[in-house]
């Protein structure tokens, strides 16, 4: 489970992020960075939108025009050797279009694609029509896809209630064109969060301890951002997403409990 297009170990290893802003600093680029930074990677972004937002909800959002998104990319391939990049959330299917060319025009390897569709809160963080052009387009691109329950259901049109159904949803992202599919089991009941990683071919489970506390903001953001900057320092798929679970455990454990709603999890863990 070797992500394609991944260089070796290095101590400058560089990851990208293609992802929408959280002013409250739990979510999106501001986590992306900030996980980065906890694995010894060096950060770098391209923001496809902008949110005015706190643990509380989101009080506005602004999408970026499609071409500074690209510049945005451009500036950053063209003087950085990224190792590995991440989408989070894109917004629209023009912003969608743009980053699928700027991924083929750069070779960007190792693409993690976490499809972002809705915030914590409930708010809308990409058009409906858009999602379409993010399985059909942008899905074939990646290495990884991440879906949490509610996110794979609505991409792929079925209620996702059971290990057996996580299961389904990976082979059918695999069978999208993506390379791998890590479905993230956090919403279903029971002692323990279990996600399943399907690279195609094999299944790999993992479990951890439920964690009771509503300082979960950012957890997806968070968990996929360790992968990218594990597959930038040159790990395997399998090992970059079992110290990932691990990490993204520690961080909802060591949560700093500050907002009035949804707070962040700690990134540093």
């Amino acid at each position: 489970m070797t992500a394609k297009g991944v260089q070796g170990p290095g101590s400058h290893a560089v990851a990208l992020t293609i992802a929408g802003s959280d002013s409250g600093g739990g979510a999106g680029i501001q986590a992306d960075l900030k996980t980065f930074q906890r694995f010894g990677v060096f950060g770098t972004s391209a923001l496809t939108l902008v949110t005015a937002q706190n643990t509380i909800g989101v009080q506005a959002i602004e999408l970026l025009p499609a071409r500074i998104v690209a510049q945005q990319i451009a500036a950053v391939a063209e003087d950085f050797s990224v190792r590995a990049a991440k989408t989070g959330a894109l917004g629209s299917a023009e912003i969608i279009e743009t980053v699928i060319i700027a991924l083929e025009q750069h070779a960007l390897p190792a693409l993690v694609v976490d499809p972002v569709m809705v915030s914590k809160h409930g708010d809308q963080l990409l058009a409906s029509e858009a999602a379409a052009v993010l399985k059909t387009r942008l899905f074939p691109k990646a290495s990884l896809v991440t879906p949490n329950l509610h996110e794979a259901t609505a991409l792929l049109g079925r209620p996702v209630k059971t290990e057996a159904d996580m299961r389904d949803t990976a082979r059918a992202i695999c069978d999208l064109g993506a390379d791998a599919a890590l479905v993230k089991g956090g919403h279903l009941p029971g002692e323990e969060a279990v996600d399943l990683l399907f690279d195609g071919s094999d299944f790999a489970r993992f479990a951890a301890p439920r964690i009771e506390t509503r300082h979960t903001h950012g957890t997806g953001c968070t968990y996929s951002a360790a992968i990218t900057a594990l597959l930038a320092r040159g790990e395997t798929l399998l090992d970059a997403v079992r110290e990932a679970k691990n990490y993204i455990s520690r961080a909802i454990s060591a949560a700093p409990g500050i907002g009035h709603g949804h707070g962040p999890v700690d990134h540093t863990a």
